[in-house]
């Protein structure tokens, strides 16, 4: 049953308060992993550190920090939801290589190289031209092998995910995207991104943000448990995951944050569609705490047996990040 299991939702960034963490608390899911930043700077990122310190010694009862994912089997044991942070851009770093494992130690587990634009290490899915890994891409991807911090190249373009998938040692992971076969929005990965990731033991988290699924907001719980299903078809159980981009009751400062930061003075609608301008309507079968469940069922009801739910619904997570955190030997 749904509640006897470990329930990782591998992407999200909701206004982080009380009556949020009771919700997540009833949903069942044992852990998040929480967007810690998006554009902010080395400094701008402990002071999200710090201000989540406050969250947890504020709501003990609700949430705890994840360093380990024997901290998530922990939280399941006490009833809580286990918190796990990461960046969706490089900016962190302030160009300095050794932020890398400055910023590992405070707990950032996951990092994307690019958010949407072009970075100092990659490409971004937005850009017309991808250039692919940079000389200082390269730097990063080895420090994060070494020291334990997962990428994530959920926000990039293709060439630049492939190199990545080539040229780090360990396995990536695309946290929060979708076939593009099945959607083709920017963010969404071909096939052949989804096999090489697959190749190379990485995972790819499915993600519940309308505007990267087919029919946007009217996309049916069959319609988006068929798209696990094909993929499953296509590179098997093990590499699928959910990484559901929740965004719940975000102000829309929080959204043009996302997709502004500092570098644009216009809304960036990236996809080209200024019907993309603002929040999109939930899924109505993803409103609330019952959201994950609903997945467990429809997967069930697909043709999965419990035990592949599981993996897709928890256990895959756990399996790559208890391999992808551990520093090199």
């Amino acid at each position: 049953m749904y509640q006897d299991h470990l329930i990782i939702d591998g992407l999200q960034y909701c206004n982080w308060n009380r009556a949020y963490f009771e919700q997540l608390k009833e949903s069942g899911v044992t852990a998040i992993h929480a967007t810690l930043v998006y554009h902010e700077t080395a400094r701008e990122t402990l002071t999200r550190f710090a201000e989540w310190n406050l969250l947890f010694e504020q709501n003990p009862d609700l949430i705890m920090p994840v360093m380990s994912m024997s901290d998530v089997v922990k939280a399941k044991e006490e009833g809580k939801v286990g918190v796990f942070f990461g960046a969706q851009n490089c900016s962190p770093l302030d160009d300095e290589i050794g932020m890398v494992e400055v910023m590992r130690k405070q707990g950032l587990l996951i990092m994307q190289l690019t958010y949407n634009n072009q970075s100092l290490l990659a490409t971004g899915c937005y850009e017309k031209n991808d250039s692919g890994i940079t000389r200082f891409g390269k730097q990063v991807i080895e420090e994060m092998n070494r020291v334990g911090m997962v990428i994530d190249m959920s926000h990039s373009a293709e060439r630049s995910t492939l190199e990545t998938i080539d040229l780090s040692s360990r396995p990536i992971c695309i946290s929060h995207a979708n076939p593009s076969s099945a959607h083709a929005a920017l963010r969404n990965k071909s096939d052949t991104v989804i096999r090489a990731l697959a190749e190379r033991g990485g995972l790819l988290g499915f993600s519940l943000y309308p505007f990267h699924l087919p029919d946007g907001s009217d996309c049916t719980l069959e319609r988006f448990c068929s798209l696990i299903a094909d993929t499953a078809e296509m590179v098997g159980i093990d590499r699928l995951a959910i990484g559901s981009d929740l965004c719940l009751n975000q102000p829309q400062s929080v959204l043009e944050w996302m997709r502004n930061g500092r570098w644009s003075k216009s809304l960036d609608f990236g996809e080209g569609s200024a019907s993309n301008s603002g929040w999109p309507a939930a899924l109505p079968w993803f409103p609330d705490s019952s959201g994950m469940k609903n997945i467990f069922k429809g997967l069930r009801d697909k043709g999965f047996s419990e035990t592949e739910t599981a993996k897709i619904l928890g256990g895959n997570w756990i399996e790559f990040l208890d391999a992808g955190l551990k520093p090199a030997e």
